[in-house]
This record gives structure tokens, C-alpha cells and sequence, in this order.
């Protein structure tokens, strides 16, 4: 039913999951790592669908693996993960950060994605932070106390605090401090929203009700705005991590849009 696999050497790690025709490889945020979607395997149709997790450099089953750590980089990694595994063309799922890094595949292989789901995900303009709230972010990269409180505050302070304590430790004991704060600065601040205006890629963006940040309203003033075929659709009781909080009612919305159902 899974299998975890590392390729041949600069090969990025990555978890598979499923063996149907419905190919998908998914990007974790900047707290995860390809085992931060491991609540919603259950929930997945492994005859229907073949789901691989990936890591970033520096990230989980990558973290031996040096680089720029930029999302050109991460890009270029993921095209040739499904090179590996034989994968002509495939769909993208990108969760917070992983909304910049495929959306950069895309710009990559237009002709690769088949669609993609954006979930609780930062558009491509970047999360236009000010000094003060990008400096609170930054400490988080040392700080793990600091992590906590962004990861309560994103899920709307409502969920355990043991839970929040586990998802920060994970974060911690997942990623390097340098793949940590490269990527801060990939997804905070760099803006290449002029390249993906007009995209025909199929799109289906999906945002927590709780989640503070990055809400429908942003969304309709981005994503939405630069791609044509797009679509949203807000979850219920989730905040900014829906694969965790509601895994399966995620999972069972996710298999809907990402198998061509036209009712999603």
C-alpha cells in the first residue's frame, strides 16, 4: 500500500502512497515534510490514485541534500522525481509554502500538470508581510517556542496545545536551520505573480475557515484573480493545516477535484 524510496543519489527523498492512474505528487509547507500528510493516507483510494510525498532539500528524507533552496531549485528536483518514477504528466498538490513551489514546476513544465490544488497556500506575489511580522516569522527559525505560537495562531488559537507542541517538534527535529530560513525568504518575499497571470492550468484553491491569514478574500484577489480556471472552496472547523485537523472530509475533497469530478 506505501512505500518510501530516496532514488538514485540527488534524487530527492519522497513517500508513495497508491498505485492508480491518477498520478499526484504533493508539497508540504514550511513547518512539514512529506510525513506531515500522513493523517489523510487513510483516507485515500489506492487503486484509483498513486500520491507521492515529497522532500525539499534540507527537508525529512532530503535533509542530507545541500542547494540553494530556492523553488526554481525544488522545481527542477520534482521533475526529475517523476521522471524516476516514469510520470509523463501528474497533478501538484501544495500546502502554505508549497503553493509558491508548484506553481514554479508549472511555470517549469506547463505541459507536465494536469491541475493543481492549493491548499491554505501562499499565492505567487508572495505574503506581503511587513518588517515587524516577517522578523516575528524569522525567530521562529531558532526559536522553537516561537513556532509554536505561529502554529497555534494560523489554526485559530483553538485547537490542543500538546498537538501544537508535536507539529512544532516535528518541524524541528525535519528540517535544517539553513533549508529552514531559505526558505522563509523564498515564500515570504519574492513576488513572480506577473508570470503565472493568465495560466491555463486547472486550479482549485482550498483555505480553512479558521485560518487567519490566508483566507477566501485573499484568494479571490489572487489566485482566483490570475488564473482563469480556478476555482475555491473553504473547509470547515479546519484552520491552516486541513490535512491534520480534518484529514478525511480533506482527503475526500481533494480525491474529488484532483480525479476530474465535475461536481467538485
Amino acid at each position: 500500500m506505501s512505500q518510501e524510496g530516496s532514488g538514485v543519489p540527488e534524487t530527492n527523498g519522497y513517500w508513495r502512497v497508491g498505485t492508480g492512474p491518477v498520478k499526484v505528487i504533493a508539497l508540504s509547507g514550511w513547518f512539514g515534510c512529506a510525513d506531515a500528510w500522513a493523517p489523510m493516507v487513510d483516507g485515500i483510494d489506492t487503486d484509483a490514485a498513486s500520491w507521492v510525498f515529497f522532500d525539499y532539500r534540507g527537508y525529512g528524507r532530503s535533509r542530507q541534500m545541500s542547494g540553494q533552496f530556492t523553488f526554481e531549485e525544488a522545481a527542477q528536483d520534482v521533475l526529475r522525481l517523476a521522471d524516476q518514477l516514469g510520470w509523463e504528466r501528474f497533478s501538484l498538490v501544495g500546502h502554505s509554502m508549497g503553493g509558491k513551489a508548484i506553481q514554479q514546476v508549472m511555470l517549469a513544465a506547463p505541459a507536465r500538470v494536469e491541475r493543481m490544488l492549493a491548499v491554505t497556500a501562499v499565492p505567487a506575489c508572495g505574503a506581503r508581510m511587513d518588517a515587524q511580522r516577517l522578523a516575528l516569522f524569522g525567530s521562529a527559525i531558532d526559536d522553537i517556542k516561537q513556532r509554536e505560537f505561529v502554529i497555534n495562531y494560523s489554526t485559530g488559537n483553538r485547537l490542543p496545545a500538546s498537538w501544537v507542541t508535536r507539529m512544532a517538534r516535528h518541524s524541528w527535529d525535519n528540517a535544517t536551520p539553513e533549508a529552514f530560513g531559505a526558505y522563509l525568504a523564498e515564500w515570504a518575499t519574492r513576488d513572480f505573480s506577473q508570470r503565472v497571470v493568465g495560466s491555463q492550468t486547472p486550479l482549485k484553491v482550498m483555505v480553512g475557515e479558521h485560518d487567519p491569514s490566508l483566507t477566501a478574500d485573499l484568494m479571490g484577489k489572487t489566485w482566483l484573480a490570475w488564473y482563469p480556471d480556478a476555482s475555491l472552496e473553504v473547509l470547515p472547523n479546519a484552520g491552516h493545516y486541513p490535512m491534520n485537523e480534518t484529514p478525511l472530509a480533506f482527503t475526500a475533497a481533494a480525491q474529488r477535484y484532483l480525479s476530474g469530478d465535475a461536481s467538485a
